[in-house]
């Protein structure tokens, strides 16, 4: 039996703007989801999915999730026709929008399918089968999800638009910063949401032109806090981002509400994550005491919240 773990991920700034070649920041997290995979007889797959999930997302991700399977097993040249693999996934990563839980998935599977066959891959031919897997959720990934992932820890990534060798360089922050992440409980397509912005960016050229270039700055500013430790500043980067998505329409009147409840509670930034639509926001607290108080203060309204360590 192979076995084989992904790192959830949490985008701290630039997700959608990735996608058009600018930087962006990523954190993986401490939870992840784990793939176990079994040769019995027979041909083909079963899948055994226990991942702890928002109510209904694998449902609604089921027949991304299946050709995310297809697509990891073509590319690792994995025969089925012969013998037939039996595939759990577990792990204490919430399956959810937000959280890299298709990139986690993706990144499990390969290695756990190294770890079955013996093929002796590196983390760099892991993330390649990641991404391939990630086809299936994202249409054209950036990648950044199945890069943090796979390395961990904290990502400068930049996509190369030619279709080259992505930058990737990690980040060391002098300090551990307690985050919170808040879920909407509305899973939201990615596919469905990127395609929009691409819509909105060819129909509005030059308000786009306007707002990458005000992103282009926050990255920069929030790569020199991250590696100086200054949590204020890196907070209201993170809530000038999130002004940002709000202007390219993704971040869902939910989203803002969370974000709302963050501050007032005493979060120094807070911003959606991920897709948007619904799905997550990060809050960012000064110390543990102020993330405990702000995670109560989410859940007090109804929502899930989980506090972890970034950096």
């Amino acid at each position: 039996m192979g076995f084989g773990k992904g790192y959830g991920k949490t985008i701290l700034f630039g997700e959608h703007f990735v996608l058009y070649g600018f930087s962006a920041i990523a954190s993986a997290l401490g939870s992840s989801t784990t793939a176990n995979v079994k040769i019995i007889e027979g041909k083909g797959w079963i899948v055994d999915d226990q991942r702890p999930e928002t109510p209904g997302y694998k449902i609604k991700k089921f027949d991304e999730a299946q050709k995310s399977i297809k697509n990891v097993l073509e590319y690792l040249k994995i025969d089925t026709d012969s013998q037939k693999l039996e595939i759990t996934f577990a792990g204490d990563l919430i399956a959810a929008s937000g959280v890299g839980a298709s990139a986690a998935q993706c990144t499990s599977l390969a290695r756990a399918l190294n770890d079955s066959f013996n093929l002796n891959l590196d983390d760099e031919k892991i993330n390649e089968a990641a991404y391939e897997g990630e086809k299936a959720y994202h249409g054209t990934p950036s990648g950044i999800d199945n890069t943090a992932s796979t390395y961990g820890g904290l990502i400068w990534f930049v996509k190369n638009l030619s279709g080259g060798k992505n930058t990737m360089d990690l980040l060391q922050s002098p300090i551990r910063i307690p985050l919170i992440i808040a879920n909407s409980g509305i899973t939201a397509s990615t596919a469905e949401v990127v395609a929009d912005v691409r819509r909105l960016k060819h129909e509005n050229p030059n308000k786009f032109e306007k707002i990458f270039k005000e992103y282009k700055e926050i990255a920069d500013k929030a790569k020199i806090a991250i590696l100086e430790g200054n949590i204020i500043s890196i907070g209201n980067l993170m809530n000038q981002n999130h002004k940002l998505l709000q202007a390219i329409t993704v971040s869902g009147e939910i989203n803002d509400k969370l974000v709302q409840i963050a501050l007032k509670n005493g979060a120094i930034g807070a911003k959606m994550t991920g897709t948007g639509r619904g799905g997550l926001v990060i809050a960012l607290a000064e110390n543990k005491e102020m993330q405990e108080k702000i995670a109560k203060a989410i859940e007090k309204e109804g929502y899930d919240a989980w506090k972890t360590i970034i950096g």
